[in-house]
């Protein structure tokens, strides 16, 4: 429990309090403004005050950053493992907290400054409190713990804000609250297995993401990269069978000393049976002629010609039979020395040919050697080009091979994410079977602590569903506010009551006066005596900050004081010093 409040600015209205129900009451003024009351009273100012004290941030908006509070201290005194905790802030150093009393029995000790006073960091302040108040383990600030229950958010069922949004639904703490949060955090408080919930979250976490893969996949640049698994494949086939192929022609490959030289040498041989072979097709053109020449190489026949002239009557003189005998013997000489130059021009021929044939003949036979050793082999340039490729096929078939595996991981990933959830809500689903006893504790205190307050009783409702536990709360007439207000106050009740049992939670409960907005006088009358009778009997504190014109002086049950209950001093909006910090600001 909370024993008091105490600051070294002296117009600070130092608070007592004491076991079971306190109200914090501010006499309101006729015609006060609630903005005066607010600022200058302190109701509020003291749910934040109780919230500073026990671990929230310090952010520059907050009323202790205001020029008139910034450099006062103030101090808390509280149960804390069984003994009793003096823990003392200033905004100028929001992040020490000097503590004073025993605390031998805590994880992270306070340890002495330069002036000999124990002081904790903020975070480690927070982490005692979790650990003494909640049972939560030691934080380790990993992946796995960003699911987890914190002290904070537990230690805000227990303190609502109305500046946060804390009196909108009995669920939630905050309106900035996530539903995961929502979800672990109660079912730490009740003791229902919170891991179930943290592991949805894990899981809508992957879903997000594995969704956004999905859908840069479709589109742009990395939709171009990645293609669908069924495209990737077939590429990868043929890729993979193209670097198979080189690979063996790259194990098979022998480097042939002076590769370009025998290169040369076939290109030379290969030119030279060409010319050869031309030489051939001309002296065979020629020796066709030459034959033909030989042929038509005969002598004349003068006999013909001395028969014609004796048909036409003509007497060859002798001289003339003479010549004629001359110029046959002539002429034959001429035809005879002819047709030796023809028959030695057809043998040299024939010669050139054949020696041409054999020489050929030779030049291809060494091709042939030539060409052999080359088809054997390579030179080594040539290896080493052929290496390079097999390199650049085997990188583009991994390439491929991992975004195959990865487009694969991302059309397979909904389909396990889907059977993950199923595995998840049919874990929900046991785990609340086997807890039934402490959902129906938490279902039976609920029912009994709303029909204290209306003539039928509330219900709350603890299912399972797909996306991890859900928690409803139903009291007949909810659209109103005052309704609304009332299952809170039920609600955060049985969470005090249930988490107390447990053994989880800080021992006292604070309700800030906003949460009896719009609630009728009767029900606020019957809520602040079942609020004193459930903390006397349970053991924990109940803290209620209200206007005095709010506070009922009726419908309360015979015997029944509510102003002993009052905490003194009370507190005032009629003067500037009459609030708890016993001055006004901004």
């Amino acid at each position: 429990m909370i024993h008091g409040f105490a600051s070294n600015l002296a117009s600070f209205k130092t608070l007592s309090f004491r076991s079971g129900l306190n109200i914090l009451l501010v006499d309101t003024s006729e015609g006060a403004s609630d903005r005066q009351s607010r600022n200058g009273a302190g109701k509020t100012s003291f749910i934040e005050l109780v919230h500073f004290l026990f671990g929230a941030d310090s952010r520059k908006n907050t009323i202790f950053h205001s020029d008139a509070l910034m450099a006062s201290t103030f101090d808390v005194t509280v149960d804390i493992a069984g003994s009793d905790i003096s823990a003392a802030r200033c905004a100028t150093k929001p992040s020490r907290i000097a503590i004073n009393g025993t605390s031998d029995t805590w994880s992270i000790p306070p340890l002495p400054d330069a002036t000999g006073t124990p002081v904790l960091s903020n975070e480690n302040w927070k982490a005692n409190l979790g650990r003494l108040w909640f049972g939560l383990p030691s934080s380790n600030d990993t992946e796995a713990d960003r699911f987890q229950p914190s002290f904070r958010s537990l230690f805000s069922y227990f303190v609502r804000r109305q500046n946060s949004g804390g009196f909108l639904l009995p669920m939630q703490h905050s309106a900035q609250q996530l539903a995961w949060d929502q979800q672990v955090s109660l079912c730490y408080l009740l003791g229902l297995d919170w891991t179930i919930p943290g592991r949805f979250q894990e899981l809508r976490a992957q879903e997000k993401v594995a969704q956004e893969l999905r859908k840069a996949t479709r589109s742009g640049d990395l939709g171009r990269f990645f293609a669908k698994a069924a495209d990737l494949r077939t590429r990868l086939a043929v890729a993979d069978a193209r670097a198979n192929r080189l690979r063996k022609n790259l194990d098979a490959f022998e480097v042939v000393p002076e590769y370009v030289t025998l290169e040369h040498e076939a290109t030379e041989i290969t030119q030279e049976i060409a010319v050869m072979n031309e030489g051939n097709v001309i002296d065979g053109n020629l020796l066709q002629q030459l034959n033909a020449s030989l042929a038509d190489e005969d002598v004349p026949d003068f006999f013909e010609i001395t028969k014609l002239y004796d048909e036409i009557y003509i007497i060859l003189p002798e001289t003339v039979h003479r010549r004629f005998d001359e110029v046959g013997r002539f002429h034959r000489s001429i035809i005879e020395n002819r047709r030796a130059h023809l028959a030695a021009e057809i043998a040299s021929t024939e010669t050139r040919i054949h020696e041409r044939h054999h020489r050929i003949t030779e030049r291809d036979q060494r091709r042939k050697q030539v060409m052999e050793l080359l088809r054997s082999g390579g030179a080594l340039e040539h290896y080493t080009l052929l290496r390079e490729e097999v390199g650049r096929a085997e990188a583009e078939v991994d390439g491929l091979r991992q975004r195959l595996d990865t487009a694969e991981r991302i059309e397979r990933t909904k389909a396990e994410l889907d059977i993950e959830r199923a595995s998840l809500t049919k874990l929900l689903q046991q785990d609340i079977h086997e807890r039934s006893a402490i959902i129906r504790e938490a279902v039976l205190v609920f029912e009994s602590l709303s029909e204290s307050l209306y003539e039928k009783a509330g219900s709350l409702t603890i299912s399972e569903t797909s996306s991890g536990p859900q928690f409803d709360v139903q009291i007949d007439g909810q659209r109103s506010k005052g309704i609304t207000n009332m299952q809170i106050f039920c609600f955060d009740l049985m969470l005090t009551e249930i988490s107390m049992k447990n053994g989880r939670g800080p021992g006292f409960l604070i309700h800030d006066s906003h949460l009896f907005d719009g609630v009728d006088e009767r029900q606020i009358a019957k809520a602040l005596q079942l609020g004193a009778e459930r903390a006397e009997a349970a053991g924990f504190q109940y803290i209620v900050t209200l206007n005095s014109d709010v506070l009922p002086r009726q419908w309360f049950k015979a015997g029944f004081d509510i102003f002993r209950y009052v905490v003194n001093p009370r507190l005032t909006d009629a003067t500037d010093t009459g609030g708890l910090f016993g001055l006004r600001f901004e």
